[in-house]
């Protein structure tokens, strides 16, 4: 199971976007790999298309690897590890760890 799904807010904490946060686009659970907008840009060649008459090179997001990420804690703006815990009706929501806020 992952703890990062899509919409959440996350931290990069490793690598050339370190201390940046965005929104997760999309997550790929079987190869450990989110996107995340505006983080990780790399330029890409882009053919002529009636779409784009122009072509061009394009900046388009690259994937992050899951551990790459953390959590952010919507209270105290910071990242964060997250545990589970479960409601009196039996549902499980993710909380933080640091301010035990749900996430």
């Amino acid at each position: 199971m992952l703890h990062i799904k899509k919409d959440d807010q996350v931290v990069v904490i490793a690598g050339k976007d370190k201390g940046k946060t965005g929104r997760v686009i999309d997550v790929n659970p079987k190869k450990s790999i989110i996107l995340i907008e505006n983080i990780n840009m790399i330029k890409k060649a882009q053919r002529k298309t009636q779409e784009n008459p122009q072509g061009g090179f394009i900046d388009i997001e690259s994937p992050v690897h899951i551990s790459n990420v953390q959590l952010l804690d919507k209270k105290t703006n910071k990242p964060t590890r997250f545990g589970v815990k479960i409601l009196k009706d039996g549902s499980r929501v993710r909380i933080s760890k640091k301010s035990g806020e749900v996430i």
